[in-house]
């Protein structure tokens, strides 16, 4: 069986009750979810909240609802927390063969990227697997107690943009992964890891007002809400 988990805690500093806040006429989860039910490649969709309105609104949208504990809701928690919990409950009623955890927060995609992603999955042979975008253009530098230092290309040896090295940028879009590997290594990626390559505007995510707007446009401009 293939799931779709989206977790999706109550607590928000940044944009506050931000998964549940209208965008593009729904709440910002149901999109998530949506795009979930409309893959036929995915079995069942959960959400896995600690807060009733967020679970509420998620199952008038097909979801099911997985209860997260308050301690596993922190601002402190993480992400594989939520995860390796949601796997324990859904595994307590069936088998998982491939678990298609989606951001909240990240909704520029549409279920031909899910559909897609899992066939790379499958085409690749992979474990486990993440979206991504090139970084065509980024010259990147990281501050350093010494003053700053340049990290993909050597300033002295100025190079071609064209003749950089092709890197990637991990989009948290899109992560599929097999349980197994969540629970052995207590991340969503580990063994043999693959890519799934996404559109560089669809790397956007919300954790700001500004980046809302952006987004919305992003989303309406691409139909992403068809």
């Amino acid at each position: 069986m293939i799931v779709a988990v989206i977790p999706a805690r109550g607590g928000s500093k940044g944009i506050p009750r931000k998964n549940i806040i209208d965008f593009c006429g729904k709440p910002l989860i149901a999109w998530s979810i949506l795009q979930s039910k409309n893959c036929k490649m995915i079995d069942e969709v959960y959400v896995s909240s600690d807060d009733d309105e967020i679970i509420d609104i998620s199952c008038t949208y097909g979801a099911k609802a997985i209860n997260r504990p308050r301690e596993l809701a922190t601002d402190f928690s993480t992400t594989e927390e939520a995860l390796l919990h949601a796997v324990s409950i859904i595994e307590e009623k069936a088998d998982i063969d491939i678990v298609v955890f989606l951001q909240a927060t990240s909704p520029l995609r549409g279920k031909k990227d899910i559909e897609e992603a899992l066939t790379e999955f499958r085409t690749q042979k992979v474990d486990s697997l993440f979206s991504a975008a090139k970084l065509e253009d980024f010259f990147i530098w990281k501050k350093t107690s010494d003053g700053f230092k340049s990290m993909n290309y050597d300033y002295r040896k100025r190079i071609r943009r064209q003749d950089v090295e092709m890197q990637y940028v991990e989009n948290g879009s899109i992560y599929i992964f097999k349980p197994s590997i969540l629970k052995k290594y207590n991340n969503r990626l580990g063994g043999r890891i693959g890519v799934y390559e996404m559109e560089f505007w669809k790397t956007w995510e919300i954790d700001t007002i500004e980046d809302k707007e952006l987004c919305e446009w992003y989303f309406k401009k691409n139909n992403l809400c068809t």
